[in-house]
Protein backbone atom coordinates (compact mmCIF):
# COMPACT_ATOMS: atom_id res chain seq x y z
CA UNK A 1 0.00 0.00 0.00
CA UNK A 2 1.32 3.50 -0.90
CA UNK A 3 0.84 5.12 2.35
CA UNK A 4 2.14 8.75 0.84
CA UNK A 5 -1.37 8.67 -0.83
CA UNK A 6 -3.64 7.80 2.24
CA UNK A 7 -6.00 10.84 2.92
CA UNK A 8 -7.86 9.24 5.48
CA UNK A 9 -7.01 6.63 8.87
CA UNK A 10 -8.91 4.94 11.29
CA UNK A 11 -7.46 3.34 14.13
CA UNK A 12 -9.28 0.37 16.89
CA UNK A 13 -7.19 1.03 19.97
CA UNK A 14 -5.35 4.63 19.21
CA UNK A 15 -4.24 5.31 22.47
CA UNK A 16 -1.94 2.13 22.68
CA UNK A 17 1.31 3.09 22.96
CA UNK A 18 2.72 2.10 19.96
CA UNK A 19 -0.58 3.01 17.79
CA UNK A 20 -0.24 6.27 19.47
CA UNK A 21 3.30 6.99 17.65
CA UNK A 22 1.81 5.89 14.14
CA UNK A 23 -1.16 8.09 14.63
CA UNK A 24 1.28 10.80 15.23
CA UNK A 25 3.20 10.07 12.40
CA UNK A 26 0.14 10.22 9.95
CA UNK A 27 -1.58 13.28 11.84
CA UNK A 28 1.63 15.05 11.16
CA UNK A 29 1.36 14.50 7.27
CA UNK A 30 -2.14 16.31 7.28
CA UNK A 31 -3.91 12.69 6.78
CA UNK A 32 -7.19 13.19 8.74
CA UNK A 33 -6.76 10.43 11.76
CA UNK A 34 -9.54 9.14 13.55
CA UNK A 35 -9.92 6.11 16.16
CA UNK A 36 -11.67 4.20 18.75
CA UNK A 37 -10.28 3.14 22.17
CA UNK A 38 -11.59 1.39 25.38
CA UNK A 39 -11.13 3.95 27.70
CA UNK A 40 -9.84 7.88 28.14
CA UNK A 41 -6.32 8.32 28.78
CA UNK A 42 -4.19 11.01 29.41
CA UNK A 43 -2.41 10.13 25.89
CA UNK A 44 -6.03 9.84 24.28
CA UNK A 45 -6.68 13.43 25.25
CA UNK A 46 -3.29 14.70 24.24
CA UNK A 47 -4.20 12.97 21.13
CA UNK A 48 -7.49 14.70 20.49
CA UNK A 49 -5.72 18.41 21.35
CA UNK A 50 -3.44 17.43 18.56
CA UNK A 51 -6.30 17.31 16.36
CA UNK A 52 -7.42 13.19 15.88
CA UNK A 53 -11.00 12.61 16.52
CA UNK A 54 -11.08 9.37 19.35
CA UNK A 55 -14.47 7.75 20.71
CA UNK A 56 -14.76 5.16 24.00
CA UNK A 57 -17.21 3.28 22.57
CA UNK A 58 -17.05 0.17 20.46
CA UNK A 59 -20.08 1.67 18.13
CA UNK A 60 -20.36 0.89 14.70
CA UNK A 61 -22.30 4.31 13.84
CA UNK A 62 -19.24 6.25 15.36
CA UNK A 63 -16.61 4.97 12.66
CA UNK A 64 -15.42 7.03 10.21
CA UNK A 65 -17.00 5.50 7.01
CA UNK A 66 -14.41 7.36 4.65
CA UNK A 67 -11.14 5.61 5.98
CA UNK A 68 -8.88 4.30 3.38
CA UNK A 69 -6.90 2.48 6.01
CA UNK A 70 -7.91 0.66 9.54
CA UNK A 71 -5.02 -0.14 11.91
CA UNK A 72 -5.62 -2.26 14.63
CA UNK A 73 -3.72 -3.47 18.02
CA UNK A 74 -3.61 -7.64 18.32
CA UNK A 75 -4.50 -6.91 21.85
CA UNK A 76 -7.90 -5.63 20.98
CA UNK A 77 -10.29 -8.93 21.54
CA UNK A 78 -11.73 -10.86 18.64
CA UNK A 79 -15.69 -10.34 19.43
CA UNK A 80 -14.50 -6.29 18.72
CA UNK A 81 -18.03 -5.00 16.57
CA UNK A 82 -16.03 -1.99 15.09
CA UNK A 83 -13.45 -4.39 14.02
CA UNK A 84 -15.31 -7.19 12.76
CA UNK A 85 -17.66 -4.65 11.02
CA UNK A 86 -14.91 -2.95 8.86
CA UNK A 87 -13.80 -6.64 8.48
CA UNK A 88 -17.02 -7.83 7.17
CA UNK A 89 -17.46 -4.64 4.82
CA UNK A 90 -13.71 -5.14 2.74
CA UNK A 91 -11.85 -2.52 4.77
CA UNK A 92 -8.14 -2.36 3.97
CA UNK A 93 -7.30 -4.18 7.71
CA UNK A 94 -3.99 -4.28 8.83
CA UNK A 95 -2.09 -4.79 12.00
CA UNK A 96 -0.11 -1.67 13.48
CA UNK A 97 3.21 -3.84 12.64
CA UNK A 98 2.43 -4.24 8.84
CA UNK A 99 1.87 -0.43 8.97
CA UNK A 100 5.38 0.23 10.62
CA UNK A 101 6.98 -1.55 8.38
CA UNK A 102 5.96 0.12 5.57
CA UNK A 103 6.65 3.46 7.33
CA UNK A 104 9.98 2.42 7.92
CA UNK A 105 10.68 0.11 5.35
CA UNK A 106 12.75 3.04 3.26
CA UNK A 107 14.90 4.46 6.36
CA UNK A 108 18.11 3.38 7.53
CA UNK A 109 16.21 1.64 10.96
CA UNK A 110 17.55 1.13 14.09
CA UNK A 111 15.51 -0.98 15.81
CA UNK A 112 15.68 -2.16 19.73
CA UNK A 113 14.21 -5.58 21.16
CA UNK A 114 14.88 -7.60 23.78
CA UNK A 115 12.83 -8.40 27.26
CA UNK A 116 13.95 -5.36 29.15
CA UNK A 117 15.31 -1.84 28.75
CA UNK A 118 13.75 -1.44 24.87
CA UNK A 119 12.04 1.51 25.80
CA UNK A 120 15.08 3.23 27.36
CA UNK A 121 17.84 2.43 24.90
CA UNK A 122 15.29 3.78 22.11
CA UNK A 123 14.07 6.73 24.06
CA UNK A 124 18.07 7.40 24.89
CA UNK A 125 19.27 6.72 20.97
CA UNK A 126 16.23 9.00 19.69
CA UNK A 127 16.92 12.09 21.85
CA UNK A 128 20.97 11.80 21.38
CA UNK A 129 20.03 11.74 17.63
CA UNK A 130 17.42 14.68 17.86
CA UNK A 131 19.77 16.86 20.52
CA UNK A 132 22.50 16.79 18.24
CA UNK A 133 21.07 17.46 15.52
CA UNK A 134 21.95 14.46 13.31
CA UNK A 135 18.37 13.94 13.56
CA UNK A 136 16.13 10.89 12.86
CA UNK A 137 12.27 9.56 13.04
CA UNK A 138 11.18 8.07 16.57
CA UNK A 139 8.44 5.49 17.01
CA UNK A 140 8.97 4.74 20.80
CA UNK A 141 7.30 2.30 23.35
CA UNK A 142 7.30 5.03 25.99
CA UNK A 143 6.94 9.13 26.40
CA UNK A 144 9.68 11.09 26.52
CA UNK A 145 10.16 13.21 29.09
CA UNK A 146 11.94 15.84 26.98
CA UNK A 147 9.29 15.73 24.38
CA UNK A 148 6.25 14.44 25.89
CA UNK A 149 5.65 12.27 23.08
CA UNK A 150 6.75 8.89 21.78
CA UNK A 151 6.92 10.35 17.99
CA UNK A 152 8.53 12.72 16.26
CA UNK A 153 9.64 13.37 12.36
CA UNK A 154 12.78 14.34 10.86
CA UNK A 155 14.30 15.05 7.68
CA UNK A 156 16.68 12.97 8.34
CA UNK A 157 15.93 9.22 6.64
CA UNK A 158 16.77 7.57 10.02
CA UNK A 159 14.75 5.63 11.93
CA UNK A 160 14.77 4.53 15.39
CA UNK A 161 12.12 2.19 16.33
CA UNK A 162 11.51 0.33 19.75
CA UNK A 163 10.76 -3.45 18.31
CA UNK A 164 7.64 -5.45 20.04
CA UNK A 165 8.66 -8.83 20.31
CA UNK A 166 4.95 -9.41 21.82
CA UNK A 167 2.76 -11.40 19.03
CA UNK A 168 6.34 -11.52 17.05
CA UNK A 169 5.51 -8.13 15.24
CA UNK A 170 9.30 -6.93 15.28
CA UNK A 171 10.18 -9.91 13.08
CA UNK A 172 8.43 -7.43 10.39
CA UNK A 173 11.18 -5.03 10.66
CA UNK A 174 14.70 -5.28 8.82
CA UNK A 175 16.83 -2.90 10.59
CA UNK A 176 20.89 -1.89 9.27
CA UNK A 177 21.29 -1.68 13.14
CA UNK A 178 19.98 -3.69 15.44
CA UNK A 179 20.03 -3.88 19.30
CA UNK A 180 18.88 -7.36 21.37
CA UNK A 181 19.19 -6.52 25.41
CA UNK A 182 17.62 -9.87 27.11
CA UNK A 183 15.77 -12.88 26.17
CA UNK A 184 14.26 -13.64 29.33
CA UNK A 185 10.81 -15.55 29.62
CA UNK A 186 7.88 -13.33 29.25
CA UNK A 187 4.84 -13.16 26.95
CA UNK A 188 4.75 -17.52 27.51
CA UNK A 189 0.56 -16.52 26.79
CA UNK A 190 1.59 -16.08 23.13
CA UNK A 191 4.96 -18.57 22.69
CA UNK A 192 4.19 -21.40 24.95
CA UNK A 193 7.74 -21.79 25.80
CA UNK A 194 10.77 -20.02 26.45
CA UNK A 195 12.54 -21.70 23.77
CA UNK A 196 10.02 -20.57 21.32
CA UNK A 197 10.51 -16.75 22.60
CA UNK A 198 14.35 -17.31 22.25
CA UNK A 199 13.65 -18.57 18.71
CA UNK A 200 11.69 -15.71 17.86
CA UNK A 201 14.66 -13.28 19.04
CA UNK A 202 17.33 -15.03 17.04
CA UNK A 203 15.14 -14.68 14.13
CA UNK A 204 14.88 -11.05 15.10
CA UNK A 205 18.77 -11.08 14.18
CA UNK A 206 18.70 -13.13 10.89
CA UNK A 207 16.10 -10.09 9.52
CA UNK A 208 19.08 -7.59 9.85
CA UNK A 209 20.01 -6.52 6.55
CA UNK A 210 23.31 -7.63 4.66
CA UNK A 211 26.59 -5.25 6.32
CA UNK A 212 24.24 -4.68 9.35
CA UNK A 213 25.11 -4.53 12.80
CA UNK A 214 23.97 -6.57 15.71
CA UNK A 215 24.51 -5.08 19.23
CA UNK A 216 23.95 -7.26 22.03
CA UNK A 217 24.55 -7.53 26.02
CA UNK A 218 27.78 -8.92 27.12
CA UNK A 219 27.11 -12.73 28.21
CA UNK A 220 23.44 -13.32 26.37
CA UNK A 221 22.58 -16.39 26.28
CA UNK A 222 22.52 -18.28 23.11
CA UNK A 223 25.02 -15.63 21.20
CA UNK A 224 26.32 -18.35 19.28
CA UNK A 225 23.08 -18.62 17.60
CA UNK A 226 22.97 -15.08 16.56
CA UNK A 227 23.15 -13.86 12.98
CA UNK A 228 24.53 -10.50 11.59
CA UNK A 229 26.90 -9.01 9.45
CA UNK A 230 29.40 -7.38 12.23
CA UNK A 231 28.56 -8.09 16.00
CA UNK A 232 28.90 -6.08 18.74
CA UNK A 233 28.77 -6.40 22.20
CA UNK A 234 27.86 -3.77 25.18
CA UNK A 235 28.13 -4.40 28.83
CA UNK A 236 28.10 -2.48 31.73
CA UNK A 237 31.78 -2.75 33.31
CA UNK A 238 32.94 -5.79 31.57
CA UNK A 239 36.21 -5.12 29.83
CA UNK A 240 35.71 -8.05 27.78
CA UNK A 241 32.51 -6.58 25.89
CA UNK A 242 32.94 -3.77 22.74
CA UNK A 243 32.28 -1.27 24.92
CA UNK A 244 31.49 -1.10 28.52
CA UNK A 245 31.73 1.69 30.95
CA UNK A 246 34.61 2.40 33.55
CA UNK A 247 35.00 4.80 37.10
CA UNK A 248 31.29 4.88 37.49
CA UNK A 249 30.43 7.07 40.40
CA UNK A 250 27.20 8.26 42.15
CA UNK A 251 25.80 11.71 41.57
CA UNK A 252 22.61 13.24 43.00
CA UNK A 253 20.44 10.29 41.85
CA UNK A 254 22.30 10.12 38.92
CA UNK A 255 25.49 8.88 37.52
CA UNK A 256 28.93 10.22 36.55
CA UNK A 257 31.04 7.60 34.06
CA UNK A 258 33.40 7.04 30.97
CA UNK A 259 32.62 5.20 28.06
CA UNK A 260 35.49 2.80 26.44
CA UNK A 261 35.18 1.56 23.39
CA UNK A 262 37.33 -0.76 21.07
CA UNK A 263 39.18 2.32 19.22
CA UNK A 264 37.45 5.21 20.63
CA UNK A 265 36.43 6.70 24.51
CA UNK A 266 34.02 9.13 25.47
CA UNK A 267 35.08 10.77 28.97
CA UNK A 268 33.10 12.18 32.05
CA UNK A 269 29.31 11.47 30.96
CA UNK A 270 26.60 12.63 32.34
CA UNK A 271 23.24 10.58 33.05
CA UNK A 272 20.78 11.97 35.53
CA UNK A 273 18.72 8.46 35.32
CA UNK A 274 18.96 6.49 38.45
CA UNK A 275 19.49 2.59 37.92
CA UNK A 276 22.69 0.87 37.10
CA UNK A 277 20.82 -0.90 34.45
CA UNK A 278 20.34 2.76 32.91
CA UNK A 279 24.13 3.56 33.12
CA UNK A 280 24.35 -0.19 30.61
CA UNK A 281 21.67 0.96 28.23
CA UNK A 282 23.04 4.44 28.02
CA UNK A 283 26.27 2.58 26.65
CA UNK A 284 24.71 1.08 23.74
CA UNK A 285 22.73 4.04 22.47
CA UNK A 286 26.30 6.45 22.92
CA UNK A 287 27.91 3.09 20.73
CA UNK A 288 25.39 3.32 18.08
CA UNK A 289 24.89 7.31 18.23
CA UNK A 290 28.75 7.38 17.56
CA UNK A 291 28.83 4.41 14.80
CA UNK A 292 26.51 6.46 13.11
CA UNK A 293 28.93 9.54 13.07
CA UNK A 294 28.01 11.87 15.98
CA UNK A 295 30.99 13.45 17.51
CA UNK A 296 31.29 12.80 21.35
CA UNK A 297 31.05 16.28 22.89
CA UNK A 298 27.59 16.04 20.93
CA UNK A 299 27.02 12.86 22.37
CA UNK A 300 27.76 14.21 25.67
CA UNK A 301 25.43 17.10 25.96
CA UNK A 302 22.91 14.74 24.52
CA UNK A 303 22.76 12.51 27.92
CA UNK A 304 23.34 15.28 30.30
CA UNK A 305 20.36 16.56 29.02
CA UNK A 306 18.36 13.50 28.81
CA UNK A 307 15.40 13.60 31.32
CA UNK A 308 14.40 9.63 30.91
CA UNK A 309 11.48 8.14 29.83
CA UNK A 310 7.49 8.13 31.53
CA UNK A 311 7.31 5.43 34.46
CA UNK A 312 10.82 4.20 33.85
CA UNK A 313 12.59 5.27 37.07
CA UNK A 314 10.77 8.44 37.05
CA UNK A 315 11.40 10.55 39.85
CA UNK A 316 8.14 12.03 41.01
CA UNK A 317 9.06 13.30 43.91
CA UNK A 318 13.06 14.03 45.47
CA UNK A 319 13.69 16.13 48.29
CA UNK A 320 15.44 16.15 51.22
CA UNK A 321 12.56 14.82 52.97
CA UNK A 322 11.20 11.92 50.59
CA UNK A 323 11.96 10.09 47.35
CA UNK A 324 9.03 8.89 44.79
CA UNK A 325 10.19 6.63 42.01
CA UNK A 326 7.26 5.69 39.59
CA UNK A 327 8.40 2.78 37.11
CA UNK A 328 6.93 0.35 34.62
CA UNK A 329 8.56 -3.10 35.77
CA UNK A 330 6.34 -5.57 35.50
CA UNK A 331 9.40 -8.59 35.69
CA UNK A 332 10.78 -10.02 38.25
CA UNK A 333 14.18 -8.72 36.81
CA UNK A 334 13.26 -5.80 36.03
CA UNK A 335 11.48 -5.15 39.90
CA UNK A 336 14.95 -6.76 41.17
CA UNK A 337 16.67 -4.20 39.06
CA UNK A 338 14.41 -1.40 39.97
CA UNK A 339 14.53 -1.81 43.74
CA UNK A 340 18.46 -2.71 43.90
CA UNK A 341 19.11 0.73 42.44
CA UNK A 342 16.88 2.63 44.29
CA UNK A 343 18.12 0.85 47.63
CA UNK A 344 21.72 1.69 46.58
CA UNK A 345 21.26 5.39 45.33
CA UNK A 346 19.83 5.68 48.71
CA UNK A 347 21.23 3.88 51.08
CA UNK A 348 20.05 5.65 54.54
CA UNK A 349 16.36 5.42 53.62
CA UNK A 350 13.74 2.49 54.43
CA UNK A 351 12.19 1.32 50.67
CA UNK A 352 8.67 0.72 50.53
CA UNK A 353 7.33 -1.08 47.08
CA UNK A 354 3.81 -0.79 46.12
CA UNK A 355 3.58 -3.22 42.77
CA UNK A 356 1.05 -4.03 41.05
CA UNK A 357 1.05 -7.58 39.01
CA UNK A 358 0.39 -7.27 34.96
CA UNK A 359 -1.81 -10.25 33.41
CA UNK A 360 -2.96 -13.68 35.49
CA UNK A 361 -0.98 -15.49 33.04
CA UNK A 362 2.07 -13.55 34.10
CA UNK A 363 1.75 -13.53 37.54
CA UNK A 364 1.30 -17.13 37.57
CA UNK A 365 4.33 -17.49 35.47
CA UNK A 366 6.37 -15.96 37.57
CA UNK A 367 5.07 -15.98 41.01
CA UNK A 368 8.17 -16.95 42.36
CA UNK A 369 10.49 -14.51 41.12
CA UNK A 370 8.19 -11.84 41.74
CA UNK A 371 8.26 -13.20 45.48
CA UNK A 372 11.99 -12.88 45.18
CA UNK A 373 12.53 -9.21 44.29
CA UNK A 374 9.95 -7.86 46.04
CA UNK A 375 12.07 -9.79 49.38
CA UNK A 376 14.53 -6.86 48.61
CA UNK A 377 12.44 -4.60 49.84
CA UNK A 378 11.97 -3.16 53.82
CA UNK A 379 8.12 -3.36 53.11
CA UNK A 380 5.42 -4.39 50.35
CA UNK A 381 1.92 -2.95 49.45
CA UNK A 382 0.04 -5.53 47.12
CA UNK A 383 -2.53 -4.19 44.65
CA UNK A 384 -4.79 -7.21 43.14
CA UNK A 385 -3.68 -8.27 39.37
CA UNK A 386 -4.48 -5.93 36.50
CA UNK A 387 -5.98 -7.95 33.75
CA UNK A 388 -5.43 -5.83 30.29
CA UNK A 389 -6.46 -8.69 27.44
CA UNK A 390 -6.70 -11.79 29.83
CA UNK A 391 -10.01 -12.87 31.55
CA UNK A 392 -9.88 -14.04 35.23
CA UNK A 393 -7.57 -17.73 35.80
CA UNK A 394 -8.93 -19.48 38.49
CA UNK A 395 -6.56 -19.67 41.39
CA UNK A 396 -4.62 -17.25 40.87
CA UNK A 397 -4.47 -13.79 42.56
CA UNK A 398 -1.80 -11.58 44.05
CA UNK A 399 -1.92 -13.91 47.27
CA UNK A 400 0.25 -16.34 45.11
CA UNK A 401 2.67 -13.84 45.36
CA UNK A 402 2.22 -12.94 48.65
CA UNK A 403 2.29 -16.21 49.84
CA UNK A 404 6.14 -17.16 48.37
CA UNK A 405 7.58 -14.15 50.17
CA UNK A 406 10.11 -14.91 52.80
CA UNK A 407 9.64 -10.96 54.11
CA UNK A 408 6.44 -11.06 56.46
CA UNK A 409 6.65 -7.29 56.02
CA UNK A 410 3.88 -7.14 53.12
CA UNK A 411 -0.19 -6.17 52.83
CA UNK A 412 -2.77 -6.47 50.21
CA UNK A 413 -4.37 -2.99 49.48
CA UNK A 414 -6.67 -1.47 47.55
CA UNK A 415 -5.85 1.06 45.37
CA UNK A 416 -7.60 3.76 47.56
CA UNK A 417 -5.98 2.14 50.66
CA UNK A 418 -2.93 2.69 48.79
CA UNK A 419 -3.27 6.19 48.63
CA UNK A 420 -4.69 6.48 52.24
CA UNK A 421 -1.25 4.40 53.23
CA UNK A 422 0.98 7.32 51.99
CA UNK A 423 -1.40 10.11 53.79
CA UNK A 424 -0.44 8.70 57.24
CA UNK A 425 2.77 6.47 57.32
CA UNK A 426 6.10 7.65 57.28
CA UNK A 427 7.65 7.38 54.21
CA UNK A 428 11.59 8.17 52.98
CA UNK A 429 11.56 5.92 49.90
CA UNK A 430 8.17 4.84 47.78
CA UNK A 431 8.19 3.05 44.60
CA UNK A 432 5.42 2.58 42.64
CA UNK A 433 5.99 -0.30 39.87
CA UNK A 434 3.23 -2.39 37.47
CA UNK A 435 2.20 -2.11 33.55
CA UNK A 436 -1.25 -2.05 34.86
CA UNK A 437 -2.71 1.21 35.54
CA UNK A 438 -1.24 1.64 39.10
CA UNK A 439 0.11 4.92 37.18
CA UNK A 440 -3.44 6.66 37.74
CA UNK A 441 -2.72 6.76 41.18
CA UNK A 442 0.47 8.53 40.58
CA UNK A 443 -0.81 12.21 40.97
CA UNK A 444 -2.85 11.61 44.25
CA UNK A 445 0.39 9.81 45.88
CA UNK A 446 2.55 12.85 44.95
CA UNK A 447 0.08 15.35 46.13
CA UNK A 448 -0.08 13.27 49.60
CA UNK A 449 3.65 12.83 50.21
CA UNK A 450 4.14 16.94 49.26
CA UNK A 451 0.93 17.37 51.80
CA UNK A 452 3.09 16.14 54.98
Amino acid sequence: MDINTLKNIYFIGIGGIGMSALARFFNERGVRVSGYDRTETALTRQLAAEGMDIHYEDNIELIDKNAELVVYTPAIPADQKELNWLRDHQYPVFKRSDVLQWITESMVAVTVAGTHGKTTISNMIAHILRDSGFGCNAFLGGISTNYNSNYWGSENNVAVIEADEYDRSFLKLKPEIAVLTAMDADHLDIYGTVEELENAFVQYTKNIKAGGTLWYRHGLPHANRLEADHKQTYSLQNDAAGVYASQVQINDGGYIFDVQGKDWQLDQVHLNLGGMHNVENCIVAIAIAQQLGVAGDLIRNAVASFKGVKRRFEYVVKNDKVVYIDDYAHHPEELAALIKSAKTLFPGKRCVVAFQPHLFSRTRDFADGFAHSLDMADEVLLLDIYPARELPMEGVTVQMIADRMANPNHTILSKEGLVEYVRRAPIALLITAGAGDIDKLVTPIKAALEAK
